[in-house]
């Protein structure tokens, strides 16, 4: 036996679109024999909170992944051995909503899923092949808890007066509890483990009260994060508190929506409750996470700064890369980075923690490379693409969003959010060497690329986002001055040559897509470049996606890149799509010291001007407008290991690498680590009189070269 022949149960049969349920569970168990090896796995739809003998199992928040029910259920497992005890046992589960049940109106349409229901967990205790205890009639629900709404894109509201503290716990009083209900009409999903690493608590950050007026009280955590609030009320006191969560404040302190609460028509933005009952408490919602720097609370006592707190809550995923130089420019916006990629990281890479939590597909394929240089991600973009597979509709569209419910296939979508199909597998086949999940996915291309065909004209699909929110023309102003078929075209050619790598991976012949690549690449000369190697389009984006996809290298290429990186005084005039591949192509073109200069440009648009506008994490908008916790702009992060570290792999996997830092003019030095698959590898390099001292320390297993060096295993010291 095992999850997969237990039956979903759940509090009660009467489904109501618009209320907002968060039962608890409970199943007495007894244990004749403690074994060393009793799984517990568990799919709750929509989020759930397991507690075996009053204890909640590790550290685990916001399970179930978010998924497509329809096509796929992810559950996870856990050894429970050392929660268990001789005789009888008590296992316990609270559900919220998450996105299996989101009855708030938003932009979206997520309230209209077709999956919408009351939430129900699946769940099965194994031990060497003998079911100890599973999801059946057995189990009791309240369908009442203190969780009074809970709504994961809205918040959660909490009654302590409805709270009973022991109701985990094996000598609670369940006499009064009703018997669960099996579900007739379970999800037609196929279950799949998710082997990601937890979504947990990870750190906290302590809060600063930065005005008070009346009721009303500002706190200021120092930085802006994913997660929520910890109140810490160590006095008898009552009465309903109400706390608002965002990431700015005016001159006046006053919290600022960045014309984000507009895409929520019926419900509070942001906004948790909780009605205190005379006793001490601390108190973290359970069912929602939000976007913040700042907590505005309205409170009927008085409030100190001892008694709030902001919790960093994100999938544990650590970190594999270190950064630190000369120029603290360079090393905050590192910094900036880091928090903005971990605060999107909840089993999606979402947007943002503050207005959507959706995995917009455009943001994956922008920030992929990025993430597999600075993080241990491989696991979370398994089952990203495996989201992506179950996306594909039967004609080989992908929508804009993944997982979804149905939107995003009008609006969203086209090459530039789809390509994130095509970016995992290879970025993860050249990180780690393993060229499965390229394979796997070839028949997933294949299909992709025949709906771009099929929709095509004359070569060109003319459908799909754009170079999005590049400055100036910004993400609300279309049309984008780079046009879309032409973007399009660019990343079919890019598709074209991963799906090649792929069949030839696969043992097939990859002809007939070189064909392909050569005529689509003709399509784009004849197209887009005249007869002097310059492209008709005089966008950075655009040159500098011929040049980083080695479509036209000319002299005279490099020299348009040139004078429009000089006329727009070294600042970005790029969206997402021309600043994922920006520096690399100066690179190329031997233009690093412009690279330079566009990083420490001072005021709009820059990156720089984020440091000015005083965010910490990075923004979704060169202008100072929507969230402040974006991580699509975050590939420089990768930039700075491959450029001024000088960390490139030749070969998939690291076996031989080209480890050449760029001895930027005016950095003293720089230092840092990438921890690859075939080891982890030190670099510092400082300037002492008229010379540069490197030193790399290489790992055994890597072949490696440093400017035509050949480099040891252990420490290295070269000079320049």
């Amino acid at each position: 036996m095992s999850i997969e022949n237990a039956k979903f149960i759940k509090a009660t049969s009467e489904f109501i679109s618009d209320a907002s349920p968060s039962p608890l569970f409970r199943r007495k168990f007894t244990i004749s024999e403690i074994r060393e090896n009793v799984i517990l796995s568990v799919c709750t739809l929509g989020l759930g909170r397991i507690f075996i003998n009053g204890v909640e199992i590790e550290d685990n928040l916001f399970c179930s992944p978010i998924s497509d029910f329809r096509k796929t259920l992810w559950y996870r497992k856990y050894n429970i051995s050392k929660l268990l005890i001789h005789g009888e046992n008590i296992l316990a589960v609270w559900c919220g909503n998450g996105w299996y049940n989101e009855s708030i109106e938003s932009r979206w349409g997520t309230n209209t899923a077709t999956w919408r229901d009351n939430p129900k967990i699946l769940i099965s205790i194994d031990s060497e092949g003998e079911t100890i205890a599973e999801s059946d009639e057995l189990f009791l629900c309240n369908n009442e808890s203190a969780v009074i709404f809970n709504e994961l894109r809205s918040g959660e509201y909490f009654d302590f007066n409805l709270y009973e503290s022991g109701w985990c716990n094996l000598d609670y009083d369940d006499s009064s509890w009703s018997k669960a209900i099996i579900d007739t009409t379970p999800p037609s999903g196929v279950l799949r483990e998710c082997k990601c690493e937890p979504v947990r608590e990870l750190d906290i950050f302590p809060s600063r009260l930065i005005k008070q007026e009346n009721s009303k009280y500002i706190f200021d955590i120092g930085q802006n994060i994913s997660g929520y609030i910890r109140l810490n009320i160590d006095q008898p006191l009552c009465g309903e508190m109400v706390i608002k969560y965002r990431e700015s404040i005016d001159d006046d302190y006053k919290l600022l929506d960045n014309d984000m609460e507009r895409f929520y028509l019926s419900s509070p933005f942001q906004c948790d409750k909780v009605i205190l009952n005379g006793s001490p408490c601390v108190w973290s919602p359970r069912f929602v996470y939000h976007g913040f720097r700042y907590i505005e609370i309205t409170s009927p006592f008085p409030l100190t700064s001892k008694m709030v707190s902001g919790v960093y809550v994100h999938q544990d995923i650590k970190l594999r890369s270190s950064f630190n130089c000369s120029n603290n420019t360079f090393n905050t916006l590192f910094k900036m980075g880091q928090m903005a990629s971990w605060s999107n990281m909840f089993y999606a890479l979402t947007d943002c923690p503050s207005r959507e939590k959706m995995g917009w597909m455009n943001d994956v394929q922008a920030s992929t490379e990025q993430m597999l240089t600075d993080f241990h991600i491989e696991k979370l973009l398994i089952k990203i693409l495996q989201d992506i597979k179950d996306a594909m509709s039967n004609d080989g569209s992908l929508p804009g969003i993944v997982p979804t419910w149905g939107w995003g296939f009008d609006w969203g979508n086209g090459p530039v959010s789809d390509g994130s199909l095509f970016e995992i597998p290879y970025a993860i086949y050249m990180h780690t060497g393993d060229s499965t999940h390229l394979v796997d996915a070839l028949p997933y291309f294949n299909r992709y690329l025949e709906y771009i065909r099929k929709n095509s004209v004359s070569g060109l699909f003319k459908k799909g986002l754009w170079d999005w929110a590049a400055p100036s023309y910004g993400a609300d102003q279309a049309p984008c001055k780079v046009p879309v078929e032409f973007i399009n075209l660019v990343l079919l050619y890019k598709f074209l040559r991963i799906t090649a790598l792929a069949a030839e991976l696969a043992g097939f012949s990859s002809d007939a897509y070189n064909t392909e690549i050569n005529n689509t690449k003709q399509l784009i000369w004849d197209s887009y470049i005249d007869n002097n190697k310059r492209c008709k389009i005089n966008e950075q984006t655009a040159i500098v996606l011929l040049i980083y996809y080695d479509i036209c290298n000319s002299e005279n290429m490099t020299n348009q890149l040139k004078e429009l990186v000089e006329s727009n005084n070294f600042h970005i005039s790029t969206g997402m799509v021309g600043t994922r591949h920006l520096f690399i192509a100066l690179n190329k073109c031997g233009l690093q010291e412009y690279a330079y200069k566009i990083f420490t440009a001072d005021g709009y648009p820059s990156y720089k001007y984020w440091i000015e506008l005083n965010a910490t994490a990075l923004c979704e908008m060169w202008e100072d407008k929507h969230s402040r916790n974006h991580h699509m702009y975050s590939d420089f992060m990768s930039y700075f290991i491959k450029t001024i570290l000088g960390i490139n792999a030749v070969l998939p996997g690291y076996k031989i690498a080209d480890i050449s830092p760029y001895f930027f003019k005016e950095l003293d030095y720089a230092r840092g680590y990438q921890e690859t698959v075939s080891g982890k590898i030190h670099i510092s390099w400082e300037r002492q009189n008229e010379k540069i001292i490197c030193h790399i320390n290489l790992p055994d297993g890597i072949k490696a070269t440093c400017h035509g060096r050949k480099l040891n295993s252990g420490d290295n010291y070269l000079e320049f």
